[in-house]
């Protein structure tokens, strides 16, 4: 029996058609597109327009912006693979695609950041960090319920980039742990 042959971060087409496509051109004054996508055509090069599919671009975000987050990014995603026991993978010029929840998650950081000022970035990818995967879809469900086209930048989005970028997260290991005195007057 055949295996299935998992493409980019964590995505078989086997198992699931829906995934998202990071489109990173090779000009580097050009966006980063993330479509969101429920058709795979086995295709070294994927179209947004097949039958069938119904593609919706979520975000464009500048190479700079891309650039700065794509770190980070590569490293959560190829963390959740590892423990899940699939392989690691990077972003490639080109197309690279996401299985459906990874890219839900990666979302809401993009999101966040696609209209703030770049020196905002650390600090969101920081408070992005700090939500569990179960946080990330909600705020994705949320947000793309609403404000998901790439095009419509009100409501949730406007919420997730003040949310994240603008609420800096204090490490755990500097906040004072409130029952630490007491249990060690006991």
């Amino acid at each position: 029996m055949p295996t299935n042959e998992i493409l980019g971060f964590g995505y078989d087409p086997i198992e699931c058609a829906q995934h998202f496509l990071v489109i990173i051109p090779k000009k580097k004054d050009s966006n980063v597109a993330i479509y969101e996508r429920y058709v795979w055509d086995n295709a070294t090069e994927q179209t947004t327009g097949l039958p069938g599919d119904n593609p919706k671009a979520k975000v464009f975000i500048s190479r700079e912006k891309w650039d700065l987050v794509k770190p980070a990014i590569e490293d959560y995603l190829n963390r959740t693979l590892k423990a899940t026991k699939r392989k690691a993978s990077r972003f490639i010029i080109g197309q690279t695609p996401i299985e459906r929840l990874l890219g839900k998650e990666i979302m809401v950081l993009l999101w966040a950041i696609e209209d703030c000022d770049k020196f905002a970035i650390p600090n969101a990818i920081q408070n992005w960090q700090g939500f569990s995967r179960e946080e990330k879809w909600w705020l994705f469900t949320m947000t793309n319920a609403v404000t998901g086209d790439a095009d419509y930048k009100r409501g949730w989005r406007i919420a997730l980039r003040y949310a994240i970028t603008d609420n800096p997260v204090i490490e755990r290991k500097l906040q004072p742990d409130l029952f630490e005195g007491l249990l060690n007057h006991t």
